[in-house]
């Protein structure tokens, strides 16, 4: 999924992979996020960096209203053709995470999968997301941790873009905790997710 700064988080670099034949990552939602999106109340949802669009579309087929950001242009106008083509709409914005304004108490979900920032852009974005959360609203996040490296089947090959349980419970303080959690598990998403890997796991509830 895009990110900013660095090589990996090259605009130019995400438009060349989305432009590739076919899905980068499928057009089939995250497992952890479809299992327990029923967490998030009906309404609005983020989707951060959002690239092809398979998780937002899949929210949208559910009821929620949804904008999804990444920084390819490409990745994005596969994300609304994917939503067309099942009859649905999303709302899409171009910005890098790094400068994008969320705004405040707004948002009853936000989704974050495999979103990998160098860790000081990581934190400034996720104490945004805390803020942004109306009450009663959920973040869900799931990505690659340090461990991932040994595996080799997705993610940055940069450790400072991979992050504990512990790190997410530090960046989301300001909210409770109903998930956190590291794990191995087979992650089967296109061509560049692909085998047994080692993720974090977190929801956290706005009160």
């Amino acid at each position: 999924m895009a990110a900013p700064s660095g090589p990996a988080g090259n605009p130019d670099f995400w438009d060349e992979r989305y432009q590739e034949p076919g899905w980068a990552y499928g057009q089939e939602p995250n497992e952890f996020l479809s299992a327990e999106a029923h967490r998030i109340p009906l309404g609005e949802v983020l989707c951060l960096a959002e690239g092809e669009g398979r998780n937002a579309v899949h929210l949208a087929g559910l009821g929620y209203r949804i904008e999804a950001v990444d920084q390819s242009s490409a990745g994005l106008a596969k994300a609304r053709a994917l939503a067309a083509g099942r009859g649905l709409e999303i709302r899409t914005t171009q910005a890098d995470l790094g400068e994008f304004d969320p705004g405040q108490a707004r948002w009853q979900g936000i989704v974050s999968i495999f979103v990998h920032l160098p860790a000081p852009i990581r934190r400034q974005v996720h104490q945004r997301m805390v803020q942004a959360l109306a009450p009663g609203g959920i973040l869900l996040l799931e990505a690659y941790t340090p461990a991932q490296l040994a595996f080799g089947t997705g993610g940055p090959r940069e450790p400072e873009r991979l992050c504990s349980a512990s790190e997410l419970a530090e960046d989301f303080a300001g909210l409770v905790p109903l998930i956190c959690r590291e794990l191995q598990r087979e992650v089967l998403e296109g061509k560049y997710h692909k085998g047994t890997g080692a993720v974090v796991q977190f929801i956290g509830k706005k009160e």
